[in-house]
């Protein structure tokens, strides 16, 4: 799954990669209410547990984002809570990994936090 964008007849990668990897919001189970975003690989994407680099949590997200899938595809504005960014962990209890916008990445980048 790899997207190229083509400028001056030059090859280049789309925000949206990482080595690969995908951008994508990820929710997790009742008992650990997490909301993430981050990259993984490709093929990861029907797991349970996910590795994800450039991993940031959710904290809080207002009523404009009309809910997680606005989190996906606008990403976060600037009344929302979006921690700051770790290298790599481990995400257990996963029940839905979404593709983000190129507009959502660039939101979540910003780790706004209102």
């Amino acid at each position: 799954m790899t997207s190229m964008l083509f400028r001056k007849g030059k090859k280049v990668k789309k925000e949206k990669e990482h080595d690969g990897k995908i951008a994508v919001l990820i929710t997790t189970d009742s008992s650990k209410r997490g909301v993430f975003a981050g990259f993984i690989n490709p093929d990861d994407m029907d797991k349970e547990t996910i590795i994800v680099e450039e991993l940031r949590m959710a904290v809080y997200w207002s009523s404009e984002m009309h809910g997680v899938l606005g989190l996906a595809s606008m990403g976060p504005d600037n009344k929302c809570k979006i921690s700051k960014s770790v290298k790599r962990a481990l995400i257990k209890g996963v029940t839905a990994v979404i593709e983000l916008s190129e507009e959502a990445l660039k939101n979540w980048r910003k780790e706004h936090w209102a």
